[in-house]
């Protein structure tokens, strides 16, 4: 038999809800069961909203079925209603370039994903929910955050759960479930910029002693001028890329940056 859960006070139909496993820890416990729990809902909530009252995201539902047939969001559900929640399919499709914004907690995230590559805007002040929404829609980004709250948003374009407190596993995370186009060594790690080869005399006032006897290769970020070259942790950043190009694919060749670049 189905456990009974209320999902509030209210008085209207009570229907069956399931959850997949993957988003079991969205959940309250009594709400996992294979079989379903009983939720009494208020008769004009859309079923969209029922689950995320129930604690989901609906960034992190792929579908919804009634009765083993899809069903929309919208849907206002009525007595006796079976319903099964279903997480995101991998690679997940995006209406767009895969962009991103993450949020003041995910830093390490956002400069992994832009040694890599990929177009990642990060907030290093905490600017609130509102203004991370608006900026979402407006600049059309994924938005990538642990915040539950925020993924909770109506004005996002798009958003996405960091399963992970760990900065490896977030970064294998957002990788499995998006496939962006990587290009390594292309990305400033601290501005986001494009970086484009770069002479000698350029980045000089940047170099550390001793580094241009030992470097003929320099990038510059074309946002905030930092300078890019071959650095003691090269062999580090040198694996992330490696790991990344096997999950994803691509060739990792480098374009104007400098492979396993270091800065100044």
């Amino acid at each position: 038999m189905p456990r009974r859960c209320h999902a509030g006070r209210v008085d209207g139909p009570e229907i069956i809800i399931s959850f997949a496993p993957e988003l079991h820890l969205f959940v309250a416990a009594a709400r996992r069961a294979a079989e379903g729990a009983a939720v009494r809902t208020d008769g004009s909530s859309t079923l969209g909203h029922v689950v995320e009252s129930l604690g989901v995201p609906l960034t992190e539902v792929g579908g919804l079925t009634l009765a083993a047939a899809p069903c929309d969001t919208g849907y206002v559900p009525v007595a006796g209603d079976r319903v099964h929640v279903s997480p995101v399919v991998r690679p997940q499709a995006l209406p767009g370039p895969a962009r991103f914004l993450l949020d003041v907690h995910l830093g390490t995230l956002a400069r992994r994903l832009r040694l890599l590559g990929v177009d990642a805007a990060y907030e290093r002040l905490d600017i609130g929910d509102a203004a991370l929404a608006a900026q979402s829609a407006r600049e059309q980004r994924v938005m990538l955050s642990r915040d539950r709250g925020l993924l909770h948003r109506r004005e996002l374009w798009a958003g996405a759960y960091v399963y992970s407190h760990r900065p490896e596993e977030q970064l294998t995370d957002v990788l499995e479930r998006f496939a962006p186009p990587l290009a390594p060594w292309t990305r400033c790690t601290a501005c986001n910029g494009e970086l484009r080869p770069a002479t000698l005399d350029e980045v000089r006032p940047q170099l550390r002693e001793g580094t241009e006897r030992s470097y003929d290769t320099f990038a510059r970020c074309t946002a905030c001028g930092r300078a890019y070259w071959r650095g003691a942790h090269q062999d580090g950043l040198n694996d992330i890329v490696a790991d990344a190009l096997r999950l994803v694919g691509g060739s990792g060749e480098p374009g104007a940056g400098v492979r396993g670049s270091g800065q100044g």
